[in-house]
């Protein structure tokens, strides 16, 4: 198992900038394919982007193809999301989550065994 902690979010207007965090430990994380999700009030879970294990590959919800990059510092135990150019839609909590696996990479949160706690980020008009 892998213990999760994100940060960096906050309140910013449109147009603006941020970059999560997520932080691991507990385990050996470049076995881990690690996402991101977010969750809007009375909305489901929904795929932002994810990484494979060696951050050789990406995938990216529609949404936030574009505008949203993620990154791996394997050396670090770090995933990083760079958000840029936000949109009010983009307020959510946003969690990060992995799953042990050399190789694979999903798209559903069922997937994914490990979990953050989460952190808020509001965009504002």
């Amino acid at each position: 198992q892998v213990q999760l902690v994100e940060s960096g979010g906050g309140l910013v207007q449109a147009g603006a900038s941020l970059r999560l965090s997520c932080g691991a430990s507990g385990s050996t994380f470049s076995w881990y394919a690690i996402a991101w999700f977010r969750q809007a009030p009375g909305k489901e879970r929904e795929f932002v982007a994810g990484i494979n294990s060696s951050g050789g590959r990406q995938y990216y919800a529609d949404s936030v193809k574009g505008r949203f990059a993620i990154s791996r510092d394997n050396a670090r135990d770090t995933v990083y999301l760079q958000m840029n150019s936000l949109k009010p839609e983009d307020t959510a909590i946003y969690y990060c989550a992995a799953q042990y696996s050399p190789v694979a990479l999903a798209t559903a949160p069922t997937w994914y065994n490990n979990w953050g706690q989460g952190t808020q980020v509001t965009v504002t008009s």
